[in-house]
C-alpha cells in the first residue's frame, strides 16, 4: 500500500507538494476513493481486508467519532488516514492508504506526521496500529518511524509509538521559561530542532535556553549570518543557535561544519525540519503551534536514545521547577 507505485505515478509525478489537512466529513468521499484504490492495489490475502466495505458515510462517521488525516495532489485525493482510540490515552491509526497514482512522493510520512501531531493534541499519549503479516515492508515502513512491536494479533502484529509530548505556552514568558528549563536538562551534544511560523517564539525559547546555559549576551535570531556561537558558563555547554531558513539542503546545513562543534555545544537549528535528521540520530524537536484557546502548544518530539529516559512533561512551565536535574 505504501510502497508500490503504478506506472502512472512513475510516468506522471506529483507536479505540486502534496497539501496534508485534518479531516472532516467533507472529505470522506475523496477518502474512501483513495482507500479503494490503495487496498485494491494490494495483492490478495486471506483473509481478505474489509477496507472495500468502506463508503463515504461510513468514513464520515469515523471522522466524527475521531478524526483523521487527508492529502489531495492538485486537487486530487492523495491519501487518508483515520484517527480513533481505545481507550483516552490511546489513539490507534487506520485504513492508512495512498492512492497508488502518489505513491513514493513522502505522502505518507508527511500524513503520519500529522496524524501524530493530531492524536497528541487530542490528549492521547501513544498510538497503536495494527500490520499485517503478508506486508514486512510495511511493518519496515512504521518501523524506520519510531514505531516499535507491542505484541503479535492474528494474522500480524500491533505496532506501537509514544505521541508527541504537548505543553501549553499562554504568553512569551512562558516559552522563555521552557527553554530555560530545557536548559537545565541539555547536556554537551544536544541538538534542539525548533520548528514554527514566523513570530511563534523558537527565539524566544532559544533566549531562554541561553539563560540557564549562563549565555550573558543578547541571544538574537541568526537570520543573516547563519550560525552564532555563545559563549555561556564555565560548566556548561557553549550553545551554537543556527537559523536554517535561508538554508535549501542538508549540504548547505553541512558547509556550517556543525560536526565540529557538536560534542562540546547544544546546537539549536531553527527551520531545521528535513535538514539534520541523516546527520543526527539523538535529537529532540519542538514544535511551536497555535493554540486555539490563546498562545502557543509546544509539541516535544525525542528521538535517539538520549532522550527515552527524560521526563518531558516535567518541563511543563505550568509545573514547579526542578528542585534537583540530572542531565545523565
Amino acid at each position: 500500500m505504501l510502497e508500490a507505485a503504478s506506472n502512472l505515478a512513475a510516468v506522471n509525478p506529483p507536479q505540486s507538494e502534496p497539501v496534508v489537512v485534518v479531516a472532516s466529513a467533507e472529505h470522506a468521499a475523496a477518502m474512501v476513493e483513495v482507500v479503494h484504490a490503495a487496498f485494491g492495489a494490494r495483492p490478495p490475502i486471506d483473509p481478505p481486508s474489509t477496507a472495500d466495505r468502506e463508503t463515504a458515510e461510513s468514513l464520515a462517521e469515523a471522522l466524527r467519532r475521531g478524526g483523521g488525516i487527508y492529502a489531495s495532489v492538485d486537487g486530487r485525493p492523495a491519501g487518508a488516514i483515520l484517527v480513533g482510540s481505545t481507550r483516552e490515552d490511546v489513539a490507534t491509526f487506520a485504513r492508512v492508504s495512498v492512492h497508488p497514482d502518489f505513491q513514493r512522493h513522502g505522502i505518507a510520512s508527511a500524513m503520519v506526521a500529522a496524524a501524530e501531531d493530531l492524536a497528541a493534541l487530542q490528549g492521547h499519549r501513544r498510538v497503536d496500529l495494527f500490520a499485517r503479516e503478508e506486508f514486512a515492508e510495511l511493518i519496515t515502513f512504521w518501523g524506520r518511524r519510531g514505531y516499535a512491536v507491542a505484541r503479535l494479533a492474528p494474522h500480524g502484529v500491533v505496532l506501537t509509538k509514544a505521541l508527541p509530548q504537548v505543553l501549553t505556552l499562554p504568553d512569551a514568558d512562558a516559552t522563555e521559561e521552557l527553554g530555560r528549563r530545557l536548559g537545565e536538562v541539555v547536556r554537551a551534544g544536544d541538538l534542539l530542532v525548533l520548528s514554527g511560523e514566523l513570530g511563534a517564539g523558537k527565539t524566544t525559547l532559544t533566549q531562554g535556553l541561553g539563560r540557564a546555559l549562563g549565555v550573558t549576551g543578547a541571544v538574537i535570531s541568526p537570520t543573516f549570518v547563519l550560525s552564532r556561537v555563545h559563549a555561556t558558563a564555565e560548566d556548561r555547554p557553549t550553545l551554537v543557535h543556527v537559523d536554517a531558513y535561508r538554508l535549501g539542503s542538508a549540504a548547505e546545513l553541512d558547509d556550517l561544519d556543525l560536526d565540529a562543534s557538536a560534542p562540546e555545544s547544544v546546537t539549536v537549528v531553527e527551520w531545521g525540519r528535513g535538514l539534520v535528521e541523516q546527520s543526527w540520530d539523538h535529537r529532540l524537536e519542538v514544535d511551536l503551534v497555535h493554540d486555539p484557546e490563546g498562545g502557543r502548544l509546544a509539541l516535544l518530539r525525542p528521538f535517539g536514545e538520549r532522550w527515552s529516559g527524560v521526563d518531558l512533561g516535567a518541563l511543563d512551565p505550568r509545573r514547579p521547577a526542578y528542585a534537583e536535574v540530572d542531565r545523565g
